[in-house]
């Protein structure tokens, strides 16, 4: 039978919380300080410890040397209002979650019926761990790269607690999945994952979006509607693009989060929640604190732990595991066993994919489609460059007087360098063969690139010669 542990100074709080804890079938033992705690943790070793931060001999934080982090013990802090920080603190050191006094003891029963049992979500971590060597997955995400062993290694250490998350990385690096996969492997895995594009919403409905509004609150509210943070209570809620979300709402998301209680637009009745966030941005958030996008004091109560995603072209062969995998889901979809012909997987290794994992999986559905039915490798189809990359130096300037031999040379490089490196793309642009374009850029060779930079002017493409495992 599970065990808590219960360390509090004061005997009221420790039979409150002992009365609710063996309603739930669990054994108890309880301690008035550290000394008397550690002696309860030799005579047996609990599941979970409720603890006091401020006890009469220290910090509730000293038992954390006492516990072995392979041993899955789960330890849930209590606090005053006055030291929510200390709570915050204690969920970076390993703490699984934070109780504020007086203490709500519904909070301890959504606890308690989220704990897992015998440190299994911690084994199951462990069993991701070994699915990552063998396959390159974790969980809902895939690749195996060295940036991604990162991500996972916080991933794994953040996931099992109650901490608030920040996601950074670009627009289609896989946030959302990121943001899934936290929440598979956390505590709240039973009950609801909600996404929200905070940039989506009208600004008009946004607040009735997230907490709800009565009927007849408003013109059209025609029934009650219950929002975001009433339907993922004792789940997890992913807000995406919250810089987007406007200032004035942000205060009350900010009240939510320090009081746990919000209401419904259109009434004065307080309704309890119990939700984890996560949180999303493809800006720089500090910089949208600086612009006045994010309220200061919104931003670091999110970023309690923050993870960033790295872009695709930071992530070398996991380009081509991922791109594997989207044609896999695309041949058991429509009944087809096409594969990535040489050239084309070569091509996907040396485009920078400025659009990340979201460009790459329309690229292969767009390359399945164009294939036909019945071919077993997916044609080379053109790259779309990027709308977003820079537009400077799209033209090549040639002084009089440049030879024929120069001039080509400035140009195909210059081309090169406006595809991305792309040499399937150039070629086609330029007219030419990609054979014909191999032979020039081995015929340029290194020189090449250092004159190329420098023989353009004015508004001249920068230009350098991309090694031949660019295609």
């Amino acid at each position: 039978m599970p065990h808590v542990l219960i360390v509090d100074d004061d005997a009221g709080t420790r039979e409150a919380l002992a009365t609710v804890v063996g309603g739930d079938g669990l054994t108890t033992a309880m301690a008035g300080d550290l000394r008397e705690a550690r002696i309860q943790l030799v005579r047996q070793m609990p599941d979970v410890v409720f603890t006091d931060l401020k006890l009469p001999d220290g910090s509730g934080m000293d038992l954390f040397e006492d516990l072995d982090p392979r041993s899955g013990v789960e330890v849930v802090v209590i606090t005053g209002h006055a030291t929510v920080e200390s709570a915050v603190e204690a969920l970076k050191s390993g703490a699984t979650d934070y109780l504020v006094k007086p203490i709500n003891l519904q909070r301890v029963k959504s606890i308690l019926g989220r704990m897992p049992r015998a440190g299994d979500l911690k084994a199951e971590i462990g069993t991701l761990r070994s699915e990552l060597r063998r396959m390159g997955r974790f969980g809902l995400m895939l690749g195996n790269s060295i940036a991604m062993q990162e991500v996972y290694d916080q991933i794994s250490r953040v996931a099992p607690t109650a901490a608030s998350v920040m996601l950074v990385g670009e627009s289609g690096t896989g946030k959302e999945v990121a943001a899934r996969t936290i929440h598979e492997l956390s505590l709240r895995r039973r009950h609801e994952f909600l996404a929200v594009n905070c940039g989506a919403i009208s600004p008009n409905l946004i607040e009735s979006e997230m907490f709800g509004h009565e009927r007849g609150s408003f013109t059209g509210a025609d029934r009650q509607h219950k929002g975001y943070f009433e339907r993922a209570n004792g789940g997890t809620l992913f807000l995406d693009e919250i810089t987007e979300m406007p200032v004035e709402l942000q205060v009350k998301l900010l009240r939510v989060l320090e009081t746990g209680v919000f209401m419904r637009v259109g009434t004065t009745k307080e309704i309890e929640t119990d939700v984890r966030l996560i949180a999303a941005t493809n800006r720089d958030p500090e910089q949208a604190v600086a612009e006045g996008k994010l309220r200061l004091d919104l931003y670091h109560r999110l970023n309690v732990f923050p993870i960033t995603l790295p872009p695709l072209r930071e992530r070398g062969k996991d380009v081509e595991l991922l791109a594997s995998a989207f044609l896999e889901e695309l041949n058991g979809r429509q009944g087809t066993r096409m594969h990535f012909p040489p050239a084309v997987r070569e091509m996907l290794l040396s485009y920078p994919w400025p659009g990340n994992v979201r460009e790459l999986r329309n690229y292969v559905q767009r390359a399945h489609i164009m294939s036909g039915p019945d071919a077993d490798t997916t044609v080379s189809v053109p790259m779309q460059i990027s709308l977003s990359r820079p537009a400077a130096g799209t033209a090549v300037t040639i002084p009089f007087g440049t030879s024929l031999a120069e001039a080509d040379r400035q140009l195909i490089l210059a081309t090169l360098e406006q595809c991305g490196g792309v040499k399937t793309r150039a070629a086609e642009i330029l007219g030419i063969s990609l054979k014909t374009l191999y032979n020039r850029l081995v015929e340029y060779g290194n020189e090449g690139g250092k004159a190329g930079a420098s023989g353009s002017s004015g508004s001249g493409a920068r230009a350098r010669v991309l090694g031949d495992a660019n295609v």
